[in-house]
């Protein structure tokens, strides 16, 4: 996809993090912009510093998570602009925590909103593009996705089932002769608000208080205190994510030296051999070649 002026990008999880960085990155490029996000204060704030760049954008409180919700979104797109163009399924969440200490509602937190809100963005946008045969799929994943971080067993499990379900739409497409491209993107170490993800956590699914799971985190080891790593910034992200869609580029790593830890893994695989213990710490570094 090279022509962006006048298209539509849809965005959940877009009021912070990467998503918002997709879409500054996005509207720069003269496309329409469908914001959406379950923090509805968060997510008009983010809408309104778009608008005052001149771009149109609509706004969607959504749940990625839940069926009904992910369908009013693409109602409400089309009923909107008519179109959509490039579908980014970047609602995310996480937790840390052993996995024998983690509760049915710790898994269920996560893997509705990571896992379900890319299966839901996939069954209600995917048609529409593969019928106009033309667009673009960007579902976010994470390095958890490809290779597995001690003490995020919900959040590793929810991003590699995002990794193989892109990679199987990759494919189908393919064998459909379809000309809608995808992407999955897997970051590293990103300044985002993932880490306090709590604060969404609806309260049929909460088992801890926010200080209970704090130090539930940090009794786990590999446990990084916000700012303990370095990151990397979401308009970085948001340009590897730009650069992919422009090229059909696949994988999107976002930093330097991850390639080291996939070889590992799949040495690991090959050669009969056990996982080795990764830590978050891994994951950061420098930005990635774009070419």
């Amino acid at each position: 996809m090279k022509d962006f002026a006048g298209k539509v990008a849809v965005i959940t999880g877009g009021a912070s993090g990467i998503g918002l960085g997709m879409a500054h990155r996005f509207a720069a490029e003269g496309m329409r912009i469908v914001l959406s996000d379950i923090e509805e204060d968060a997510l008009e704030g983010a809408a309104q510093g778009l608008r005052e760049s001149g771009t149109e954008v609509l706004t969607v409180k959504t749940d990625a998570g839940d069926a009904a919700s992910m369908d009013n979104l693409g109602e409400r797109t089309l009923e909107h602009f008519g179109a959509v163009h490039v579908v980014c399924n970047n609602a995310g969440v996480g937790i840390r925590g052993r996995l024998w200490e983690l509760t049915t509602n710790d898994w269920e937190f996560v893997l509705r909103v990571n896992l379900w809100g890319v299966i839901h963005g996939v069954r209600v946008f995917a048609p529409h593009l593969v019928e106009q045969d033309e667009g673009h799929i960007v579902n976010t994943a994470s390095m958890a996705g490809l290779v597995s971080v001690a003490g995020s067993g919900p959040y590793n499990v929810s991003k590699h089932g995002v990794v193989t379900l892109s990679e199987t739409l990759h494919s189908e497409l393919q064998d459909a002769n379809s000309n809608v491209g995808v992407s999955v993107l897997c970051p590293g170490v990103v300044a985002t608000n993932l880490r306090n993800s709590d604060r969404n956590r609806p309260a049929s699914l909460r088992d801890l208080n926010t200080e209970e799971l704090e130090e539930r985190a940090q009794s786990t080891p590999g446990f990084s205190p916000a700012g303990g790593l370095p990151t990397l910034t979401t308009d970085w992200a948001a340009e590897c994510v730009l650069e992919a869609i422009k090229i059909d580029r696949f994988y999107i790593l976002t930093h330097e030296d991850h390639e080291g830890q996939i070889q590992r893994r799949m040495q690991n695989i090959l050669e009969d051999g056990t996982p080795a213990v990764v830590r978050p710490t891994v994951f950061a570094g420098g930005p990635k070649e774009l070419n």
